[in-house]
């Protein structure tokens, strides 16, 4: 089988350069490119697109606008090339007849200007409303950067491009007709940057009127819309809060928002998204989740946004695994620049904050525990979905259609039931001694017969691997997670075989096959080690089944897709994932000597070579007292102390 990639997660976003000088040989050779591949017509449309087309040329000239204020180029052919390229645009790509099929006109036959997705008649009029806030933006850049390079006529036309562009999108459109909220946040910052223009070229009311439309637009229908994840309020993207690709643009036009107006409210708001992308991004920047893009990650479009967070957040949120075939501007076929999203190119050349790279390790966040090459990332009921060590990452199994990592119960008549859901308040207790870090959470989960049980769950990191413990009063076995993408130089590729130590492949597509084993499994790059039994079992076969023949070829995003309920592209794929019924099973068996009608379990995560792994057990007066190589934990009882809070002591060991 050929390697598996995920298409768009390559490299942590903060370890591409960005100092002064590179970005301005950067944009050298973009200027070269782009004239290079100019058509006859002076067109600077990547001829081989086939969407995304609306706001291309522009895009492009806001470029070179921005290279001609940065550094002039020698090229004397420059600014008539330059003013041709706005020529083809003003005359071919400014529409003012409505497109046939545009389900989301408000006022028919306005006349005023809008750009397409696509420019034929008909073509994907879904696309333009955004296209044309892509445009405006491009639009407005050029107003601010190109005074002098274009025309007086050609600047006085864009001017009112710019100003019809937004009567279209807050007059003859439906406002966001996509429920897509980094595109209406765009918009806002068209308004913004347009209202600021205005008022520098003594149009002070007209400016006044975009500004204060666009921060009512925000304040009353995109901010309201939020929705809350683990207790951080996201912009709604495709109906729901986190996307892996339009959260980190939401962010680059937070950044710009706060840029243009200082507002505090655009700061604090970009700080939650910034948050809460940080609980989830494993130590390695991987994540995977969302209602369009499930592991599709932004290139350039995110640079600005998770830059500025990260300096004002003093976190590393640039370890964000980018799309590095989208760097600093999204290229055509030509190897020009395309135009598209241009605008975040040329915030991020006019923006000096810098990357925070070196957190204070460890980093505990409400939702993850994190320290250096290692990290556990929870759901919002404290249920490890994603623990990343040795390079390589396992995600949460599923299991007769339940979703998570942590104790599972089998029945006679085959029934299982994974123990994670939390029967009401949970209890999160931190702890750390040396260069260790700790989690305890305890939760009540209850079982097919209704019996409530209190479960413990603890992660301990030392900066290379992760240890989970699990304590449960009954006994089960531990579903360990499955274990799916491992880094390599060409990006993330799709584990599909795993092994013993010395032992041959086991193939993880084999419907129903079981590998069992010493003890430890070698999962790409990582080790999965238990203190007792360990064995893999795999699903199924079926396309709901993850990874069966069917599916064994197919990324989480694919499969997730392909069970979604609309065609790619529209279909959510975090629903879709949620039909899947089964995956690969990695099961720990408890502890020799776990306590009397209890199961303890030992699972470590970390890199090949790894130091034996012998866990000892037992009860002392204060706790469940577990010894493990470099460090003794100790888990109070369920119940908590006098107060009912939860104890955990951490002693790290030479």
């Amino acid at each position: 089988m050929n390697p598996i990639l995920l298409p768009s997660q390559h490299a942590s976003a903060h370890d591409l350069p960005d100092d002064p000088a590179h970005l301005d040989a950067v944009l050298a050779d973009a200027v070269t490119a782009a004239l290079a591949a100019q058509q006859p017509d002076g067109n600077f449309e990547d001829p081989a697109a086939d969407d995304d087309i609306g706001d291309m040329a522009l895009g492009v000239i806001s470029l070179l606008c921005l290279a001609w204020r940065r550094r002039p180029p020698d090229d004397p052919a420059f600014p008539g090339a330059v003013r041709r390229g706005l020529d083809f645009f003003l005359a071919n790509r400014v529409y003012r007849h409505d497109n046939p099929g545009e389900p989301f006109l408000r006022v028919r036959n306005s006349g005023l200007p809008y750009a397409r997705y696509m420019p034929g008649d008909g073509e994907h009029p879904f696309g333009d409303w955004p296209s044309t806030v892509w445009a405006m933006l491009h639009a407005v850049n050029v107003l601010e950067l190109g005074e002098g390079l274009l025309t007086d006529e050609q600047y006085a036309e864009v001017t009112e491009l710019a100003l019809g562009y937004w009567r279209w999108l807050t007059e003859a459109s439906m406002v966001n007709p996509q429920q897509t909220a980094n595109q209406a946040i765009g918009a806002v910052v068209a308004g913004l940057m347009l209202g600021r223009h205005l008022g520098w070229v003594s149009r002070e009311r007209e400016g006044k009127r975009v500004t204060t439309t666009a921060m009512r637009l925000y304040t009353d229908v995109i901010r309201p819309a939020r929705l809350t994840d683990r207790g951080f309020a996201l912009p709604a993207e495709h109906g729901a809060g986190h996307d892996q690709n339009y959260l980190p643009i939401s962010l680059s036009f937070l950044a710009q928002a706060h840029r243009v107006t200082g507002d505090r409210l655009f700061l604090d708001d970009g700080a939650e998204i910034a948050r809460h992308l940080d609980c989830r991004l494993s130590a390695r920047g991987f994540d995977y989740g969302g209602p369009r893009y499930s592991e599709q990650h932004c290139g350039a479009e995110g640079m600005l946004g998770l830059r500025y967070f990260s300096a004002h957040l003093e976190t590393d949120l640039g370890r964000y695994l980018a799309d590095r075939r989208v760097t600093y501007y999204p290229v055509a076929k030509t190897g020009a620049p395309s135009g598209h999203f241009a605008f975040t190119t040329v915030w991020l050349y006019q923006d000096d904050s810098k990357w925070h790279r070196t957190p204070a390790f460890p980093v505990t966040t409400p939702y993850s525990l994190r320290h250096r090459a290692a990290s556990v990332s929870l759901t919002g009921s404290h249920t490890p979905y994603l623990i990343d060590a040795g390079r390589a990452v396992v995600i949460e199994s599923v299991v007769a259609g339940q979703h998570g990592i942590g104790p599972v119960l089998r029945y006679a008549d085959g029934h299982r039931t994974l123990l994670t859901r939390a029967l009401g308040p949970l209890r999160v207790r931190d702890a750390r001694d040396g260069d260790l870090a700790a989690r305890l959470v305890t939760k009540a989960v209850v079982t097919r017969e209704q019996v409530m049980l209190s479960v413990q769950q603890l992660f301990v990191t030392d900066g290379r691997r992760v240890t989970l413990f699990a304590v449960v009063p009954a006994e089960c076995e531990f579903l360990a997670g499955l274990p799916y993408v491992e880094e390599t130089e060409a990006g993330q590729r799709k584990i599909v075989t795993v092994a013993e130590p010395g032992g041959a492949p086991f193939d993880l597509g084999t419907p129903g096959a079981v590998l069992h084993t010493a003890g430890t499994l070698l999962a790409g790059s990582m080790a999965i080690t238990s203190g007792a039994t360990l064995r893999v079992v795999n699903p199924p076969a079926g396309r709901t089944s993850f990874s069966s023949p069917e599916t064994i070829g197919l990324t989480q995003e694919q499969l997730a897709f392909s069970l979604a309920d609309d065609p790619r592209g529209y279909g959510n794929p975090d629903a879709g994932w949620h039909r899947v019924t089964d995956t690969n099973h990695v099961l720990a068996g408890p502890l020799p000597d776990s306590p009397p009608g209890s199961s303890v379990f030992a699972v470590r995560y970390g890199p090949h070579g790894d130091v034996p792994f012998t866990v000892e057990v037992r009860d002392t007066a204060g706790g469940l007292l577990i010894e493990a190589p470099g460090f003794s934990v100790v888990a109070g009882d369920p119940a908590g102390d006098a107060d009912g809070e939860p104890v955990l002591r951490l002693t790290a060991h030479p």
